[in-house]
């Protein structure tokens, strides 16, 4: 039986409900206590109890759980950075997401998921890629736990088009074929990394079903890229009513954000959006 490492953590700056449910990813369930947590092939149980965190994942899998919920980043100076701006929205916001962590996601992954998200709803976004998992990838288990491997390039590069039709991607689906092509063909995603984030979404921008909302979350979600600001109907909200802003377009919205709170931009990005929707739910 394979050995099950657990990884102890601080619950003030790493929730589990709170870095799960800020839009960053779509792979993870709600089980009887904590949730399963899946990337790529691998797949971690992720609770917060008692003022601790406590990731349960296989032995040889803990380093990757490690860097995945970025778990060697100071938040506490994240989140008091963000005071510091003495913005009354952003202090709230901090106080209650300050257990979000941004997570440091296979980059393909997130990219493929990020196009199936555009124009749709998360529960759907979450019963395409796990049909998407389900049709193409590997059975795994995690303590008696069944899941699906996300795909492997090969053979999502291999799979029909009718797959990707019949899994509910409608215009979306020729995307995804084409980037799993692509990327089978030798693009390789993971050399961009070491451009400048201009540069990278300007690449990003240029696959073919990728715009400027898609580009911005796969630079934060999965490149890590801090400097960038997804703008989404929730930041729209935040940036009309809390800051006050007059600029129409979502893009130049996020150009407005980005150069105000510069490379700490992702984190208030998810702290704002964490606390502007937990917020409007329960109104």
């Amino acid at each position: 039986m394979n050995k099950i490492e657990k990884i102890i953590f601080d619950s003030e700056y790493f929730d589990a409900l709170s870095t799960l449910d800020c839009g960053q990813i779509f792979r993870f369930k709600k089980l009887n206590k904590g949730y399963l947590v899946l990337s790529k092939d691998k797949g971690a149980i992720i609770h917060t109890e008692n003022n601790q965190t406590t990731i349960q994942c296989l032995a040889e899998e803990k380093e990757y759980f490690i860097n995945f919920f970025d778990l060697n980043r100071d938040y506490k100076a994240i989140c008091d950075s963000a005071k510091s701006q003495n913005l009354s929205i952003l202090t709230k916001s901090v106080e209650s997401g300050k257990g979000i962590r941004i997570l440091n996601q296979d980059i393909e992954e997130t990219l493929f998921s990020f196009i199936i998200s555009q124009n749709n709803n998360i529960p759907r976004i979450k019963g395409i890629i796990e049909k998407l998992c389900q049709g193409l990838g590997e059975k795994r288990e995690i303590l008696g736990i069944e899941y699906f491997a996300f795909p492997t390039v090969e053979k999502m590069a291999k799979a029909d088009l009718s797959f990707y039709q019949n899994i509910g991607l409608g215009y979306r689906a020729r995307y995804i074929k084409n980037l799993a092509e692509s990327i089978y063909n030798g693009l390789n995603l993971h050399e961009l990394n070491a451009l400048s984030t201009k540069e990278l979404r300007k690449s990003l921008l240029g696959i073919l079903g990728v715009g400027k909302k898609v580009a911005d979350c796969v630079l934060l979600f999965g490149f890590h890229k801090s400097d960038s600001f997804p703008v989404d109907t929730w930041i729209e909200k935040v940036y009309r009513e809390d800051f006050k802003g007059e600029i129409k377009d979502r893009a130049k919205i996020s150009d407005y954000l980005v150069e105000r709170f510069k490379e700490n931009s992702g984190y208030y990005q998810q702290y704002l959006f964490y606390h502007k929707r937990s917020h409007e739910k329960k109104d």
